[in-house]
């Protein structure tokens, strides 16, 4: 499948979830990343008009485990994949108004296991928040 038609698998699957109400879309996959984006809104941001961290978060866990599903699952009608881990670590603010970038990189693809480098950046392309996020392949029940 071409990277265009992932982008577009990625952004159907998430339609009327958190990945949608949160405003979360994937705008670049290659052969072991993904990126995504999300504003910094009402639905995002602290009581300050800032980058909320859990929304931080959600973002880092829905690109890692988006990015699994499409790059490391080899049988997706068998096997789902499902996050199990998250560490994230935030380093500076980011302003209502604003979008913010994820990137999900592989840095482990095991049999069942793997384990995503996800760094979030602002418009400016300076560090807001990086962590470690951990999926892993389970057969459907």
């Amino acid at each position: 499948m071409n990277n265009q038609l992932l982008l577009e698998k990625a952004n159907a699957m998430g339609q009327s979830t958190l990945i949608d109400f949160l405003e979360i879309r994937f705008i670049e996959i290659g052969e072991d990343y993904i990126i995504s984006q999300m504003p910094v809104n009402e639905k995002t941001c602290q009581p300050n008009r800032i980058l909320h961290g859990g929304a931080s978060a959600a973002l880092a866990e829905t690109t890692g485990s988006i990015a699994a599903m499409l790059l490391a699952n080899p049988d997706p009608e068998n096997y789902l994949v499902l996050g199990i881990d998250i560490m994230m670590n935030h380093v500076r603010g980011v302003e209502f108004g604003k979008q913010v970038f994820a990137k999900a990189s592989l840095l482990h693809k095991g049999k069942t296991l793997q384990h995503w480098d996800v760094k979030i950046t602002d418009e400016e392309g300076k560090l807001v928040s990086y962590g470690k996020h951990t999926t892993i392949i389970t057969k459907k029940r």
